[in-house]
């Protein structure tokens, strides 16, 4: 069953805080094989003009597919997760994210299309710090395959 096209433009709340610790930033940085010193290193961050380490840019995946998780599971959306295959993910920046950042997440759904029988639904997120203030902007496409048809 298609998804309904009336969600374009729904919005959902924003998530609680999460705080960005350098260990977090760390252990991002091990994982994807990314030795950049401004990750990992204070002194090398400030170096470049940071207050503190920052994060890989993919970093915000953590918390934005997260926050993804309310279109997700949306009853209303009627989306079969078990269907669903990550397409692209896209990221557009205001400042790198930093290790002491609180940072909430307020998710979109910015398009909903069919293609070949494939529901393809882009969720934006849109990540602010504390203060209110813009950090990144996340795009995600998500991918619910067709569902197989039977008794052919």
């Amino acid at each position: 069953m298609a998804l309904d096209p009336s969600f374009i433009g729904r919005g959902y709340p924003p998530t609680e805080p999460y705080e960005v610790g350098r260990e977090k930033i760390r252990e991002f940085a091990v994982a994807i094989g990314d030795a950049n010193p401004a990750y990992t290193d204070t002194e090398a961050a400030k170096a470049l003009g940071h207050p503190d380490v920052i994060a890989p840019p993919t970093f915000p995946f953590v918390i934005t597919y997260t926050a993804a998780g309310q279109v997700v599971n949306d009853p209303e959306l009627g989306l079969d997760y078990t269907r669903v295959v990550h397409g692209d993910q896209k990221f557009a920046y205001t400042r790198p994210v930093r290790a002491g950042d609180r940072l909430s997440v307020e998710v979109f759904i910015d398009n909903i299309k069919s293609l070949a029988g494939n529901d393809v639904l882009t969720v934006r997120g849109e990540v602010t710090d504390a203060t209110g203030e813009h950090v990144v902007t996340s795009v995600m496409t998500l991918v619910a395959r067709a569902a197989e048809e039977t008794g052919k």
